[in-house]
């Protein structure tokens, strides 16, 4: 078997597995803990990562495309700047068509106020640091660049991702995620809410996914992923707004709502074609 595929089978053992060997991990050892405080959800959070730098090391694949480095000469930086103003846009864009439609209540920024909201975003940014280093290492620093090397068409290597990065999750919604917490952002059944999230992830991965190979960096995905965790999960955690349905799931700011996830989408196309627009020129 061709190594680079052997080792793409590999990462996606791990990333599919992880975490329900941390689940089984925490059941032999008999684990008290919060699910999300156990030994279980650190073997879920970096099996994919770790298995990624041990594929780099020692499984032949190397460190050339491993987008480690920021990139930032030669117009790089303008990246980064697409990093932090889409996902703002896009929920803004979602925000006000769900405070329309009803899609969503605002009572609760109106109880607490911007200033609280701008203070919860912040400690959810800055918590979300090190859980989405090791994300970006696995999606980003190893995933799409090795499919790419593999010869995969563009848009199936995103499919391949987004369909990874959804398996990776999985095992959190179900068993991880403190249920207070999955119950804020469901406006429906369970095996529904895991359904749209593929469906949501998918577009999600093609920006993503273009942003890395348009920057040659994992650096600005990993912007993008920080503000998204950061502005969305406030909203819904912490009380601002409440998401009704039918249309909540569809049109909520938040990263699970569809709207927002195509317009994420559109933008990694735009991405795309920019860069294969100077190609052909």
């Amino acid at each position: 078997m061709n190594k680079t595929i052997r080792n793409l089978f590999i990462m996606g053992l791990f990333t599919v597995g992880g975490g329900w060997l941390g689940i089984w991990l925490n059941n032999v050892t008999g684990n008290t803990a919060p699910p999300m405080q156990s030994l279980g959800a650190l073997v879920w959070l970096v099996s994919p990562a770790l298995a990624g730098i041990l594929l780099r090391a020692f499984g032949g694949d190397g460190w050339k495309d491993a987008g480690f480095g920021l990139n930032l000469r030669a117009g790089g930086w303008i990246w980064y700047l697409v990093a932090i103003l889409v996902y703002p846009l896009a929920a803004l864009l979602a925000f006000g068509l769900a405070i329309v439609t009803g899609a969503v209540s605002v009572a609760g920024f109106a109880a607490q106020g911007f200033g609280a909201y701008l203070s919860a975003a912040g400690l959810m940014l800055v918590g979300s640091l090190l859980k989405n280093i090791f994300e970006e290492f696995a999606w980003r620093s190893y995933l799409t660049p090795r499919l790419q090397a593999a010869k995969v068409p563009r848009f199936l290597n995103h499919l391949i991702v987004g369909i990874l990065w959804w398996s990776w999750h999985l095992s959190y919604y179900i068993y991880y995620m403190d249920k207070a917490t999955l119950n804020s952002f469901m406006t429906t059944s369970l095996p529904v809410f895991l359904a749209l999230g593929l469906f949501s992830l998918i577009p999600t991965a093609i920006l993503f996914g273009e942003l890395q190979l348009a920057s040659k960096s994992t650096w600005p995905a990993f912007v993008l992923h920080n503000l998204i965790n950061g502005l969305s999960m406030p909203l819904v955690i912490n009380g601002f707004i409440k998401i009704n349905p039918p249309l909540g799931m569809i049109l909520t700011p938040t990263s699970e709502g569809l709207l927002t996830s195509v317009l994420l989408g559109a933008a990694g196309l735009l991405i795309y074609r920019n860069r294969i627009g100077k190609t052909e020129n």
